[in-house]
């Protein structure tokens, strides 16, 4: 979920100051942070039975220049249970009514021989990894206008070539019994950033969860959601989804298992070398939110996993920075550990954490190509001590 945020220092605080949003939750920083041992040192939360993975994205992998096969063999090598594989429109229907599976098939493949659980996301419209848009150019005559609910009876062809897609892929791959779950959208009905204010209205995905069902009727279906750790950002997120409840709040409506985006440090503007962060890793207005949220799934008999526990960077630009022999603030890897340990607390046994998917996988490559396998030694660590 890395999105670029660009806006003035003056006009954050002002915001800020407003909502009343607690002075605790901001952190004016500088970026890049020197590299310690401390995450060498901090205790692993034990996983239980909360299954532990990655997600794998393949645009990230092209955006940060690395070797595709090579990328996903190295960390396939490492013992976690579940990974998460999306199905890029885009990369899929590369011209009306031409389809390549190539690159999914081996992905699939791949993960199967190692022995891994598969969560699948079919999208169709919006898929994990930046842009998180994914629908092929010649679907749609022009852009989505800002501003606008896309309902179903406005946009019937795009909602019939989505769910045509979602059927094509259930029927090419459902027969596979390492897919333990599909994902339908990503964050489905929240806007895309600050990039774009349009927003898939909540009948649109009900359709396509429709789709999913008749499609396959047995197998659970996933969405997943981002979760607020601070207030600033809780209350943006309420009043741009107020009309119809933002992805978590639909996800309880329509699917099986509910997925936690739990990112809590991310940054808002940069003003040389410093920037300035929101951190509501200790904020007790989260926990309450949370707490409601878990008490509705409980209810609802529903299962809870983290869609996207925040290993890597979250600053402010698309791509996370690499800088040779620093780390940056918004997720040093001693963070990777204490993001893990606070979600695996959420666990009880009245409802149990599913699981846990790292999210910055790619990310632990590119380091370790630059010299720093950290990021990938404390994913070991956990993974061994856990």
């Amino acid at each position: 979920m890395m999105r670029t945020v660009q806006t003035s220092r003056k006009t954050v605080y002002a915001v800020a100051e407003s909502v009343g949003t607690r002075i605790s939750e901001l952190r004016w920083q500088r970026a890049t942070q020197p590299l310690t041992d401390a995450w060498q040192h901090l205790p692993i939360s034990p996983r239980g039975s909360t299954l532990l993975g990655i997600s794998y994205r393949s645009p990230q992998v092209d955006a940060l220049q690395l070797d595709a096969r090579a990328t996903l063999q190295t960390l396939l090598a490492y013992p976690f249970q579940l990974i998460r594989l999306g199905a890029y429109w885009n990369r899929i229907e590369t011209a009306p009514g031409v389809f390549s599976f190539d690159e999914l098939d081996w992905q699939l493949d791949a993960a199967e021989r190692a022995g891994k659980q598969i969560i699948l996301c079919v999208g169709p419209l919006k898929t994990f990894s930046y842009p998180e848009f994914f629908v092929p150019a010649h679907q749609l005559s022009h852009p989505l206008p800002e501003h606008t609910l896309i309902k179903p009876a406005a946009y019937s062809s795009l909602l019939q070539a989505a769910t045509a897609f979602i059927t094509r892929l259930v029927e090419r791959y459902g027969s596979r019994k390492s897919i333990v779950a599909w994902q339908l959208e990503h964050e489905a009905v929240d806007p895309l950033g600050v990039e774009h204010s349009w927003r898939l209205a909540a009948a649109f995905v009900a359709r396509e969860v429709e789709a999913l069902r008749n499609a396959d009727p047995g197998r659970p279906i996933m969405m997943n959601g981002f979760l607020p750790t601070s207030l600033l950002v809780g209350l943006s997120q309420w009043w741009r989804t107020r009309d119809q409840g933002d992805s978590l709040a639909v996800a309880q409506r329509l699917v099986d298992i509910i997925g936690i985006d739990y990112y809590p440090r991310h940054a808002l503007l940069s003003l040389g070398a410093r920037t300035l962060y929101l951190d509501g890793s200790k904020s007790i207005w989260s926990q309450r939110r949370r707490q409601r949220l878990f008490a509705s799934i409980r209810a609802r008999r529903q299962r809870l996993m983290v869609a996207e526990g925040q290993a890597e960077p979250w600053e402010t630009v698309t791509t996370p920075p690499n800088p040779v022999g620093q780390g940056m603030y918004s997720c040093l890897p001693e963070q990777i550990i204490a993001n893990y340990n606070t979600c695996l607390g959420w666990s009880r046994p009245e409802l149990p954490l599913y699981a846990y998917l790292f999210w910055g996988a790619e990310y632990w490559m590119l380091r370790q190509q630059s010299g720093d396998a950290s990021y990938l030694q404390v994913f070991a660590r956990i993974l061994e001590q856990s």
